[in-house]
């Protein structure tokens, strides 16, 4: 049986790995600090379904805890770990900048340390789009240069790459970092834009349209964002010999057993069209507060997921009106609305 330590277990896409590797009978132990960036009562009824079933446990603590981290990944003795905890969001970073280096450089070396000291069969761990930053050359390609992040957060996921690169090459650790793409469905996070727009929307309250609504994501549904990391985990990089034993395309490091993968849903979806998606669903039209840009966001996020196919057989393919229904359908039945 698998024994898979996943990190940030009571967060979004934490909450639905776990639920997936559980139901195909692995083993999963969960770590999460249960910070308070959001709703705090979300995050512990994630885990409570979890804990619902007996193959899963968790312990409650912060990453920069390297003390504990090892404490729970000896106790565990996991094969695989994947580190998807960390301090979220592109605009908070604007505002708290401390707590992404804490979290997202302090705290994942905690997470590298423990899986270099068991020699796990592979580490996987969560990058994100953004670290493409001032990069236009669409769709986005992980062997494209990405020296030019906007914010704090990308530049923290960039360094998280960077160290994940040195300690893959340093101890031969097999790692696999994700780049994902706007993220979205039910148990989905209350700062993100669809939980904000249905929710302003049933309230009555305008919702912020930033660039006017000429701003483009490739919106990837959850389930089908856990589905290509399971599909990674059986994907474990090897070290080459020589640079042309790389296939065309692949981010694998001639010095290395790591890669990095895009997972997106390989299409972009205009933000206004995203707002008339949701107006549709809920059947209400939107009183809309047309806004600037923001400091450090891009105005196009587009994946090439080719990758990830080439690696896994599977490609993200959610359309993006039936991922709204699906996440309107678990709010209002959460939130009785």
């Amino acid at each position: 049986m698998t024994r898979v330590l996943i990190t940030g277990t009571a967060g979004f896409i934490g909450f639905h790995l776990a639920k997936l590797l559980l139901d195909e009978g692995m083993q999963v132990y969960g770590f999460d600090g249960m910070t308070d960036y959001y709703d705090v009562a979300l995050k512990r009824r994630r885990h409570a379904i979890l804990l619902q079933n007996p193959g899963f446990a968790a312990t409650e603590g912060m990453l920069e805890d390297e003390a504990l981290v090892w404490q729970v990944a000896e106790s565990f003795q996991p094969d695989v770990i994947v580190h998807l905890a960390g301090q979220a969001g592109v605009r908070y970073s604007l505002e708290a900048p401390r707590a992404y280096l804490d979290s997202n450089v302090i705290g994942t070396f905690s997470v590298m340390e423990a899986a270099r000291k068991l020699e796990v069969r592979h580490l996987l761990m969560a990058s994100t789009s953004s670290v493409y930053g001032a990069n236009e050359d669409m769709p986005y390609r992980e062997t494209d240069k990405a020296d030019l992040q906007m914010t704090i957060y990308a530049a923290t996921k960039k360094a998280n790459e960077s160290m994940a690169h040195a300690y893959a090459h340093l101890h031969g650790l097999p790692t696999t970092m994700f780049r994902f793409f706007t993220v979205y469905g039910p148990w989905g996070r209350p700062d993100m834009a669809l939980f904000k727009f249905v929710d302003a929307i049933l309230e009555g309250r305008p919702v912020d349209i930033y660039n006017h609504g000429e701003m483009y994501r490739d919106f990837t549904y959850v389930e089908d964002l856990v589905r290509g990391i399971r599909g990674l985990i059986d994907a474990v990089p090897e070290r080459v010999s020589s640079p042309d034993e790389i296939t065309e395309g692949d981010s694998l490091s001639p010095v290395a057993p790591w890669r990095i993968v895009n997972i997106g849903n390989s299409d972009k979806v205009r933000l206004l069209d995203f707002v008339e998606a949701i107006e549709a669903e809920l059947g209400v039209k939107a009183e809309r507060n047309y806004m600037e840009m923001q400091p450090g966001d891009v105005p196009t996020t587009w994946a090439d997921a080719s990758l990830l196919q080439h690696l896994t057989g599977y490609r993200p393919n959610t359309d993006v009106r039936e991922g709204i229904a699906r996440f309107v359908a678990w709010f209002r039945e959460y939130y009785g609305k």
